[in-house]
């Protein structure tokens, strides 16, 4: 079984910033691309950045330059650096990943951790 934890979600004000954490468990091979989504209330779920294996990244033009992605190989852990956080930046987020288990890929998602920014 794998599971994907987020952590590290809340309360900031507009201009402050949080980490968050996703944590996979089980028995993992490997971890491919690991991806973090958001969802605003009445709005669909985003990309807002993903990180390969070997560390390229990718960012949504509405977090490029505020957000961070990085990862740490070894712990099976991925995060997501959020500065200079907006209102607008709002949304349940999730993460997501490609990982390997004996000799398939399986997508996994976490159960998402809520940020809220106020004005």
């Amino acid at each position: 079984q794998v599971q994907l934890v987020e952590s590290g979600g809340g309360l900031v004000q507009a201009g402050g910033s949080l980490t968050l954490s996703c944590a996979a468990s089980g028995s993992i091979l490997s971890i491919n691309v690991m991806n973090w989504y958001r969802q605003a209330p009445g709005k669909q779920r985003e990309l807002a950045a993903s990180i390969t294996r070997g560390g390229s990244t990718n960012y949504a033009d509405s977090v490029k330059g505020r957000f961070t992605v990085s990862r740490d190989n070894a712990k099976n852990t991925g995060y997501l650096q959020m500065n200079r956080l907006k209102p607008e930046d709002t949304a349940v987020y999730y993460c997501n990943a490609d990982i390997i288990r004996y000799s398939s890929t399986k997508n996994y998602w976490g159960q998402g951790t809520q940020v809220t920014v106020s004005s």
